[in-house]
């Protein structure tokens, strides 16, 4: 087995135990990009003398027996939204393509404090405002969407160009991509992990969360990175919790909500069967199957846009009126768009957000989890726009990657998705759990048991 092969929990053991060093695990890693990165694509900027500096950093900081914690010495690499003191963050746009900031936004700066290593900056869709990442190809099938808007930091992930990555969500952003390229996304509860110095779509709707290979590792990379922060006010205040703390242990007592409705409606037979089995699963693991209706559900849509359409104008409205040829012309279109929606209609999307938020929180008194599919749809073709569903229903791709994502989204619920079964072509799945406020360390005992139990945990793509 090569270092780069190692999931997060397993490397951080190996340098614990002094059998792998942090420079021996970044060397893997980077040879592994530089092999496969040319196919895939992740990688808006590769930051290799960066992070062979960090790693000998970490070595000898290990080596006198200043171990920082599991992230120590562990390549990492973070979405191009997140601010890098002394490395370009473009986001991938003209607008900042030579904006090289001179502070590290807070979910870098954290992962500096607990040792990681940065390895490069990763490929999104122009300002997160998307569900494709255009440069990036899914590493399981090259012809096909990785995903986004944090396609590149899924697909890093999945080709073992790192061993973790920083995403963002906004509608979908983590768990998308991390379904469509075969590893584990987690989106935390709103107001967990700062946003300070994170170029913002929606203030009201973007989380920040890892994107890993497997449950556990979520985990760790969670917690290294939450805490208040006053400069993001939306943060909170939680103690220190080790979320890993239940892993390992039986689904007994635990209700699982199975939606009767929305979740899946229009969902690809393929998608279903996987899903449905990983439930059953769950019930053989002794969890309680519990049937559930999703309350305000034909109000998800409109709420969604209605809340982020004009919250992502409000934001880019000078420079759009200054520069509007900087843009490409999808996300161009759809922040024009913004600026015709009427505060009336915002003001109403909050409202039913407010009462979203209430429903969702009496459905949860119900069961410990919602489980259901994550995306509708395996992995498209590069170019597809549409799909053509049985009932004479047609969906542009963006907007079905986010229908099953939007609801934790609009509440701020915490949601995981986790790799299910593959297609018969071996395009991967994902198993979404959704759950209560700060309720992230319940997704990870349930989300681990069932990955445990599917076996394959932490498989990377066959490039």
């Amino acid at each position: 087995m090569h270092p780069y092969e190692l999931t997060l929990a397993d490397a951080s053991r190996a340098i614990a135990a002094k059998e792998l060093s942090p420079v021996e695990l970044t060397e893997s890693v980077l040879a592994r990009a530089a092999h496969v990165d040319e196919e895939v694509s992740a990688f808006a900027t590769p930051t290799p003398e960066v992070a062979m500096r960090a790693a000998e950093r970490a070595q000898a900081e290990i080596a006198a027996g200043e171990r920082r914690g599991p992230l120590h010495g562990v390549p990492i690499a973070v979405k191009d939204i997140f601010d890098t003191a002394g490395t370009r963050t473009a986001a991938g746009s003209r607008v900042h393509a030579n904006r090289v900031p001179d502070a590290d936004s807070a979910v870098v700066a954290a992962l500096k404090e607990a040792g990681a290593v940065l390895v490069g900056k990763t490929h999104t869709h122009e300002f997160a405002y998307g569900t494709i990442t255009p440069a990036t190809r899914n590493p399981w099938a090259t012809d096909r969407v990785a995903g986004g808007s944090s396609g590149g930091s899924a697909a890093a992930v999945a080709s073992g160009s790192t061993i973790a990555a920083i995403g963002s969500d906004t509608g979908g952003s983590i768990r998308i991509p991390a379904a469509l390229c075969g590893v584990v996304g987690l989106k935390p509860t709103h107001g967990l992990v700062s946003r300070h110095g994170a170029i913002p779509l929606s203030w009201t709707l973007d989380h920040v969360g890892p994107i890993t290979r497997t449950v556990e590792d979520a985990a760790l990379v969670l917690d290294a990175v939450v805490g208040h922060d006053p400069r993001d006010p939306a943060t909170l205040r939680v103690p220190v919790e080790d979320r890993t703390r239940d892993i390992g242990t039986d689904l007994a007592g635990l209700r699982v909500g199975v939606p009767q409705n929305y979740f899946f409606d229009r969902v690809e037979p393929g998608v279903e069967k996987a899903v449905r089995s990983a439930v059953e699963t769950l019930a053989g693991l002794g969890a309680e199957l519990v049937d559930v209706e999703v309350p305000l559900a034909e109000s998800v849509h409109a709420a969604q846009w209605g809340i982020m359409v004009p919250e992502a104008a409000a934001y880019h409205q000078d420079t759009l009126w200054r520069s509007p040829e900087s843009y490409g012309p999808d996300v161009r279109v759809l922040l024009e768009a913004g600026e015709l929606v009427p505060a009336t209609e915002y003001l109403r999307a909050q409202r039913v957000r407010t009462l979203m938020r209430s429903a969702w929180a009496q459905l949860l008194e119900k069961v410990d989890v919602i489980a259901a599919p994550t995306v509708p749809i395996a992995a498209v073709p590069v170019g597809q726009e549409h799909l053509y569903w049985p009932d004479t229903s047609v969906e542009t791709v963006s907007d079905a990657h986010v229908r099953l994502c939007a609801p934790a989204n609009l509440t701020g619920l915490p949601a995981l998705t986790v790799p299910t079964s593959p297609d018969s072509g071996g395009l991967p799945f994902g198993l979404q759990l959704i759950g209560r406020p700060l309720g992230e360390a319940t997704l990870v005992r349930v989300g681990s048991a069932y990955e445990s139990a599917r076996g394959g945990a932490g498989a990377l793509a066959p490039l």
